[in-house]
């Protein structure tokens, strides 16, 4: 079996990765035991390094188009995926040991995503600000000109009250796993829904400050901590 091709964001951090949507691709193919290798992109280069390759575009809010990462390039198969719920769903199908969606659970992981993004969004504005200082000059000019089309200027890690917004949506996502048995949202089941909490916590764990990222880890008795711990574990990353 030829590995697989991960694209993802470069950064000056040890090691790179960083980006939450990548991180779900990388997650789910270790979790699967499959060979993959990862070409690391600037940001300011990912459009034009995607349509270079033939990567599908996404709408933006604006009806524009642009391509993005994750992008995974299956040599076995020839396929091309971009997204990260599409890419999960491509292995899923065509890896299917070690399912992510059991129980034929994908249609409602995927309104799990949706539920999980659009509630912790508003409070990125701390996030988005340390991601800029993560990233080269020239990526971190363009990523100011991208993502302050959605959340407007200015990223302040001071400003409590985007803190506040970002711990009031997980005191919500903590009522959402008290509901289960187990350690994860299905129970004793692991699934790509706790894949998608982890990387995004692993997102914050990697820009955040020690201490921006030890008040996160305090909330809900150290619940996220432990569930990126956890899931890196599950998905041999630890």
């Amino acid at each position: 079996m030829l590995p697989l091709v991960l694209y993802d964001v470069m950064s000056n951090l040890p090691g790179n990765n960083f980006s939450p949507n990548p991180a779900k691709s990388r997650f789910v193919l270790s979790y699967k035991d499959i060979p993959f290798v990862t070409i690391w992109v600037e940001y300011s280069d990912i459009h034009i390094a995607m349509k270079s390759i033939g990567a599908k575009p996404i709408k933006r809010r604006d009806g524009s188009e642009i391509c993005t990462v994750p992008v995974l390039s299956d040599p076995n198969t020839g396929a091309l995926i971009t997204d990260s719920l599409e890419i999960a769903s491509y292995l899923e199908k065509t890896y299917p040991e070690k399912p992510i969606f059991p129980n034929n659970s994908e249609p409602l992981i995927r309104t799990f995503d949706s539920a999980y993004m659009s509630l912790i969004f508003p409070g990125f504005k701390p996030l988005y600000l340390r991601t800029m200082e993560a990233l080269s000059p020239a990526s971190a000019k363009y990523f100011i000109g991208v993502r302050s089309a959605e959340v407007p200027l200015p990223w302040d890690v001071n400003f409590d009250a985007d803190w506040k917004l970002l711990e009031k949506a997980y005191n919500t996502v903590y009522e959402w796993y008290q509901k289960t048995d187990g350690k994860w949202i299905m129970g004793d089941t692991f699934s790509h829904a706790d894949i998608i909490v982890a990387c995004q916590l692993l997102w914050y764990k990697r820009v955040l400050k020690e201490d921006e990222w030890a008040r996160i880890s305090s909330w809900n008795g150290g619940k996220w901590a432990q569930v990126l711990a956890d899931a890196k574990k599950e998905c041999n990353l630890a």
